[in-house]
């Protein structure tokens, strides 16, 4: 039997001097400060962003730490605890998208975005990161990149951005950009925005309607696990994501061909008159009965009831309903499963695993094919349960799970 890798989050001290050791051996001086910004992890509202719907993020207490130290040129040099002997070095006078390759994209590519938007006194950096955010696993180890930079550079170069949430909302739009078009990686922003946004104790519940300014778009809603004495087991499956063969897009261009076909905008806007409706199981049958496609129903069906289950999971949770919590954790996956199909085997293993072994609920999260499965459980129990997952893993022969657990959530700040 092969022991679980459990992994913990890094504490405020260590992950100062850790980024601070880095930094001195790496650039021989002092950095101006650490900055740290989190992970996170979707609780439900898989799929429903780009159809105009609910997400429901947290950020993890794994963390990204940054020391950082501003140039009098334009040069930027990187390094990471992944490669601490490799410095990457780029010059912002003359970049262009897509003009970092690599892992350094993602930093560069924010300060290219503040001088994109007219920051001209945005210059090079000197910066080490140190992260207990797990690689590829869907945890968005990227946007904890990028939203700690962002933090980093607005405060060393005096943007004002960084102190309230309306000014985040600014630099979020540097980190999406930076993923976007400098490391070419599509994101719509619910990553950063859980990254920079969520508070101790609570997820947001980020309303992705076109229309809404990007402040009223997010409420805090509370997420207390410890109230409930819970917490959140998250289990990288290490069946790493496989979207470049389309099916990714291929699902957002069949719910907007169904949105066209209903005479909607989007399926938000069905989900609406459903949920509104005098008996909205009958009028999602009606919906879906409008629709001669048996994939295209699957697809709607999923995103429909999905939406509906954002805010029934946020009134179970703040009602301590542990019990209906997990029924929608549940539902949300089966829905995965069946409708929208973008479950692997070992999503569904370790989902049944965690069910079967006392888990209030288990789902997916994340885009799917690959990832990182969550299941809240009661406190204390995350490991012994993420070792069941792992030994019928090693029995089916799957690569082994790496996991950790939250009892709470972080936020983006300076450490220093």
């Amino acid at each position: 039997m092969t022991s679980v890798e459990f992994i913990e989050p890094i504490s405020h001290e260590d992950g100062v001097a850790r980024a601070t050791k880095l930094f001195r051996a790496t650039f021989g001086e002092e950095p101006a400060g650490v900055w740290a910004a989190p992970g996170r992890v979707n609780l439900i509202g898989e799929h429903t962003d780009y159809n105009a719907g609910l997400c429901l993020p947290i950020a993890l207490p794994h963390r990204t730490f940054l020391a950082l130290k501003p140039r009098e040129d334009t040069k930027v040099r990187l390094v990471s605890d992944v490669n601490p002997t490799a410095v990457a070095e780029t010059e912002l006078d003359g970049l262009e998208a897509r003009g970092v390759d690599g892992w350094a994209a993602y930093p560069t590519g924010v300060a290219w975005a503040m001088r994109e938007a007219g920051y001209d006194q945005v210059r090079g950096f000197d910066a080490a990161f140190v992260s207990c955010v797990p690689l590829g696993s869907g945890l968005s180890s990227s946007a904890a990149m990028t939203c700690s930079t962002a933090l980093a550079l607005d405060d060393v170069y005096g943007l004002g951005y960084g102190a309230t949430d309306e000014g985040r909302v600014t630099l979020i739009t540097m980190a999406i950009k930076s993923e976007n078009d400098m490391a070419g990686a599509s994101t719509g922003g619910l990553d950063q925005n859980a990254s920079m946004r969520c508070t101790a104790g609570h997820a947001i519940r980020l309303d992705c309607m076109p229309g809404l300014s990007a402040v009223d778009s997010v409420s805090q809603q509370e997420f207390d696990l410890d109230k409930y004495g819970l917490e959140l087991l998250v289990v990288d499956t290490q069946a790493h994501h496989q979207l470049n063969d389309g099916q990714y897009e291929q699902r957002r261009r069949t719910c907007e061909q169904a949105a066209e076909l209903l005479g909607y905008e989007h399926l938000r806007a069905v989900a609406e008159a459903v949920a509104y409706s005098t008996d909205p199981e009958g009028s999602l049958a009606a919906v879906l009965n409008c629709l001669n496609d048996e994939t295209m129903k699957k697809r709607v069906r999923h995103v429909i009831t999905e939406i509906g289950r954002v805010d029934e999971f946020v009134k179970a949770f703040a009602a301590g309903d542990i019990a209906e919590s997990g029924r929608l954790f549940n539902a949300s996956h089966d829905s995965l499963r069946d409708d929208y199909e973008v479950t692997v085997p070992e999503l569904d293993v370790a989902v049944d695993v965690a069910r079967a072994n006392g888990a209030y609920g288990a789902r997916m999260t994340g885009g799917g094919f690959g990832g990182s499965i969550i299941a809240l459980v009661d406190k204390g129990r995350g490991r012994e349960v993420a070792q069941l997952i792992a030994d019928e893993f090693e029995a089916r022969g799957f690569h082994a799970p790496r996991a950790l657990a939250a009892v709470a959530s972080a936020s983006a700040s300076r450490e220093d």
